[in-house]
């Protein structure tokens, strides 16, 4: 944190992160200074025939260190590796499920987000969030897979600090996965991925991506949502975007 952060490295983000924009000098230096912490304690490696550039650290780096920007942290204590594939990937047979199905052929994934210390993004499936129809982005949603295991385990609720904010969480968060595993079933749009209807570990890593990707529109669709985020992260980015004269929400 000490060392002067790298005029190459502010540029990157300059080109990749556009949040970066929106954030108070304060929140920005303190996010160039968990930047270099992440990149000096993960180990990176480019998979699939992926030449690993810094920017693609650096870009990877500023998605996963955003939601800490305001938190005490421990920079994901379980994450030891980050693996770059180039694009989409193929995940071994891995034999039989939890539902009972057994997995026939290897399985296409565009991340994975493991208890073991390693997360794994497939770089243009990053890159291509932008062509999606909705809010999202890979490297936020696998990082807040991290998130969520910092208390144990991925089951849509990460470490709280009290007992009534788990209260109000798993108050808020029951009513709002019924509401998109309904709407997903009866095929409705919304703004929350249907994907969020898995299970609630990945109701909340579309939250995450919503949260940061969307956060005028998640305000205003699931205030509750929000408000909780809001209150867990220490930030508001919706208050961040309105204040700029081309907010788009």
């Amino acid at each position: 944190m000490e060392q002067a952060f790298p005029a190459e490295w502010r540029a990157i983000l300059g080109e990749h992160v556009p949040y970066l924009e929106v954030l108070t000098d304060d929140e920005r230096r303190r996010l160039e200074a968990r930047i270099q912490v992440f990149l000096d304690e993960k180990h990176f490696e480019g998979c699939g025939g992926l030449a690993l550039t810094e920017a693609i650290r650096v870009v990877i780096a500023a998605y996963a260190c955003l939601p800490l920007i305001n938190r005490e942290t421990d920079y994901y204590p379980n994450v030891v590796s980050v693996l770059v594939y180039p694009d989409t990937f193929l995940a071994p047979d891995e034999g039989a499920q939890p539902d009972g199905t057994v997995l026939a052929e290897p399985d296409p994934r565009d991340g994975e987000s493991w208890d073991w210390g390693t997360v794994i993004i497939a770089w243009e499936r990053f890159l291509a969030r932008y062509e999606a129809a909705g809010p999202n982005n890979l490297i936020l949603h696998e990082f807040a897979h991290q998130l969520d295991l910092e208390n144990g385990e991925v089951d849509g609720a990460p470490l709280l600090e009290d007992a009534d904010q788990y209260d109000e969480w798993a108050r808020v968060c029951r009513r709002e996965y019924e509401r998109l595993t309904a709407a997903a079933e009866g095929n409705e749009p919304t703004l929350l991925d249907p994907y969020g209807a898995e299970e609630p570990g990945e109701f909340f890593a579309v939250l995450v991506e919503t949260f940061f990707e969307a956060p005028v529109a998640l305000r205003e669709a699931h205030p509750s949502l929000y408000r909780i985020m809001s209150k867990y992260l220490r930030q508001d980015p919706a208050a961040r975007l309105s204040a700029q004269p081309d907010n788009a929400g």
